[in-house]
């Protein structure tokens, strides 16, 4: 049986990476495609080690997305994810 979410309980689990076993943080947006109704990816939040630096974004295509789960979203790092913003 599928599960749903809403975007709001999605927001609020964290993302992990299952190859490396690393919590890559909590997703700030999505992309979404409108016209074929199907999300293309994730972006999460990567503070820099600088004060004056803007908040950059890691973006990760959906298709990377290996669980759903009850409070973590699992992701495959198998190929590398883009910085964006």
């Amino acid at each position: 049986m599928e599960s749903l979410h809403s975007v709001n309980n999605i927001k609020m689990m964290e993302v992990i990476d299952v190859n490396m076993g690393a919590k890559l943080g909590f997703i700030k947006d999505i992309k979404i495609d409108c016209d074929n109704y199907k999300i293309l990816s994730i972006l999460i939040p990567v503070q820099k080690n600088s004060w004056f630096s803007k908040l950059d974004m890691l973006e990760i295509p959906w298709d990377k997305v290996v669980k759903i789960g009850v409070d973590v979203i699992l992701v495959d790092s198998d190929s590398s994810f883009s910085d964006n913003m």
